[in-house]
């Protein structure tokens, strides 16, 4: 399986975002990573529908975004509206999960659910068929550039565990966010994680084109060594 790599806008030059969602296309990105703050659910405002929508039009990669907001159903059409092609919600937020992610499937985006670092595995099996991706964080929401936590590895694991016990989940992305380098990103691929969503390195390196091939194939080595044969 070879794993999938999405710059992080959110670590992009801010006065330049076109540029930025340009520049990852470019340099060979599978998506684009955007993230949606409230400043309640998170202490932290970020972006909203006008970004995605300036992003949808400027690239062709898909749009992956990522709601941090205590109230993610009431900005569901706002988002589908955008271009969003995959709408990530927490299963921390303050609604009906489940009639959420029927929500945003009935507009035609991917349904996915995030969980925060020390948010139990287990939370998110009741509504594992409902969902095309999970996201597991790896630092604490709402601010980029933080330290990578080692703890969740064993979240990712249980997931990836408990996806492979069904054929129609063994696929399952996995995803994960919050200080991803190369050497973070390899540990998470060989827990079972095969997405990889990265801001401050990639943005942040000379050449983004062969930090994103580097981390592609790092990745897809360490995830096929621990889980292809699963």
């Amino acid at each position: 399986m070879k794993t999938t790599i999405l710059p992080s806008l959110l670590a992009a030059d801010p006065g330049h975002l076109a540029e930025g969602a340009s520049l990852a296309e470019a340099a060979g990105a599978d998506a684009l990573h955007l993230d949606i703050m409230d400043g309640h659910f998170v202490p932290n405002i970020s972006m909203g529908p006008a970004v995605v929508a300036m992003a949808s039009k400027t690239v062709s990669i898909p749009c992956n975004v990522h709601l941090m907001l205590t109230h993610p159903d009431r900005y569901v059409d706002a988002f589908a509206k955008a271009g969003s092609e995959t709408l990530l919600i927490h299963i921390e937020a303050d609604c009906d999960v489940p009639a959420t992610l029927e929500q945003i499937r009935r507009t035609g985006m991917r349904p996915g659910i995030t969980l925060n670092p020390h948010t139990p595995a287990e939370t998110i099996f009741p509504i594992l068929d409902q969902i095309a991706e999970i996201l597991v964080m790896t630092v604490r929401p709402g601010y980029g550039g933080q330290s990578f936590m080692p703890e969740p590895l064993d979240t990712i694991r249980t997931i990836r565990e408990r996806c492979l016990q069904s054929r129609d989940l063994a696929q399952m992305t996995i995803m994960v966010d919050g200080g991803i380098n190369a050497e973070t990103a390899e540990q998470c691929a060989a827990a079972g994680a095969n997405a990889f969503v990265a801001g401050t390195y990639l943005y942040g390196a000379g050449d983004m084109s062969a930090a994103i091939t580097d981390l592609r194939a790092r990745t897809t080595a360490a995830y096929e060594a621990h889980w292809s044969t699963r």
